[in-house]
């Protein structure tokens, strides 16, 4: 085989996508163009309808739209504004702690709600008029909620590691689950220190609104953050798998927001049950298509070529790893993250391997490298709607997330060179 195959595969896809074509539609067809280059078109288009058969042919896909179901009735009930309450209530008295609340409750609201995007909208929407009111400037608050939109979904349930598992061939969702915590957690903190320090530079003092009740507070957020240590707890307990987990949250959401919030009513279900099944009908079309993409690659030896590419530049398992970094943030750049594990993760995982790389490790360094595409122009998703919720424009925006995306990249290259930050709470938990 030669670049030719790769070429055919990659042109057609990104020329597409130049077009405007959606991208489900760039990946099937760029597929079967792919495949009709060693097949007849009809055995092509056979092949193609097969693979993307296959591809949802899981159970464990049943996960990703119950826990999409599960953050839909989070965003509509109400969650946002108690978890709100509970950041201001952990980090009120710090300088510059509005901008700490945010991020706070972006990693709290986001895990729960398995969005980003969600993140950024309800957060951004109660923090923005408490912040102008306490003389933030509007593109340095819009920047650091935009930043910290994405740590959620390194903190469990996660759809994102639900969708490496499938693609990477059955790595252990458990472990995955578990190894995001410290990562998202160091994402958070982390921004809260560049945050920190730019908030005492231009002197924003502590939160001075009125102080949180402790007791009311904590009862308040405490059965919304439950629902973290009810899922992974009963993961990890073995009490239940994770797709079975994901429609106890929903059951567990609905009685929360129904029952003991009372924010959601019985008239309201059908609109949310049609935005979260929407929301699943963009992602599994992509996991299906991204099966027959994954078919071509394997029949074209598009991975072996790649593999080959990157050893012949170097056989140094350090300098791999940051050129495959350094790809994997181009590409967050134009592409959601979605698509891009689904295409990239048979691409870089067989290279990761041979150096003797834990997948579970590989999986938190692709998540947490594309997470940082969600806030980057020309199309970061979170940056859009930031920018939006804040009421700045993206240039006014840019500037103040610059440090925050230096920290980024530092968190990022210590949790590819340093394993054990992804791998201490999987190893600790479930064993070697």
């Amino acid at each position: 085989m030669t670049l030719i195959d790769s070429a055919v595969l990659f042109g057609t896809f990104f020329l597409l996508l130049a077009l405007g074509l959606p991208i489900v539609f760039a990946i099937g067809i760029a597929s079967l163009v792919s495949i009709a280059t060693s097949f007849a078109l009809h055995d092509a288009a056979l092949i193609v309808s097969q693979r993307m058969l296959s591809g949802l042919d899981s159970f464990t896909l049943l996960a990703i739209a119950f826990f999409i179901l599960a953050g839909a009735l989070m965003n509509r009930g109400g969650i946002a504004i108690r978890l709100i309450d509970l950041a201001r209530l952990i980090v009120g008295r710090l300088p510059g702690s509005l901008a700490h609340c945010n991020v706070v409750a972006n990693m709290l609201f986001g895990a729960i709600s398995g969005s980003a995007v969600a993140s950024c909208a309800a957060v951004g929407s109660v923090m923005t008029p408490l912040q102008r009111r306490e003389g933030y400037d509007r593109g340095y608050a819009a920047a650091v909620n935009i930043a910290s939109s994405p740590a959620g979904l390194l903190i469990p349930p996660s759809s994102t590691f639900i969708v490496y598992s499938l693609v990477s061939g059955g790595t252990s969702i458990a472990a995955l689950f578990l190894a995001g915590y410290l990562p998202g957690l160091m994402m958070g903190l982390g921004l809260m220190l560049v945050a920190g320090i730019i908030a005492k530079w231009r002197g924003y003092s502590a939160d001075v609104a009125e102080r949180q009740p402790i007791l009311p507070t904590l009862l308040h957020a405490l059965p919304s953050v439950l629902l973290m240590v009810i899922v992974i707890g009963g993961i990890v307990a073995g009490i239940f798998t994770a797709t079975e987990a994901s429609a106890i949250a929903v059951i567990y959401t609905l009685i929360l927001t129904m029952a003991i919030y009372r924010t959601i009513t019985f008239r309201a279900l059908p609109a949310i049950v049609l935005e979260a099944a929407m929301t699943t009908a963009i992602v599994l079309p992509l996991i299906s298509v991204s099966g027959a993409m994954s078919w071509a690659m394997s029949l074209e030896s598009i991975p072996q070529q790649i593999s080959e590419a990157l050893l012949s530049l170097s056989d140094n398992p350090l300098v791999i790893l940051l050129l495959i970094n350094l790809i994997l943030l181009a590409i967050g750049m134009f592409m959601d993250i979605t698509p891009a594990l689904l295409i990239f993760t048979p691409i870089f995982l067989p290279i990761v391997t041979q150096f003797g790389m834990d997948p579970v490790h590989f999986g938190v360094l692709m998540a947490f490298n594309l997470c940082i595409g969600i806030c980057t122009p020309p199309v970061g998703s979170a940056l859009f709607v930031g920018s939006s919720i804040a009421g700045v424009s993206i240039s006014r925006v840019v500037v103040p997330l610059l440090p925050m995306f230096v920290a980024l990249f530092l968190m990022l290259m210590a949790i590819t060179y340093l394993p054990q930050i992804s791998l201490f709470l999987p190893n600790l938990l479930l064993g070697d």
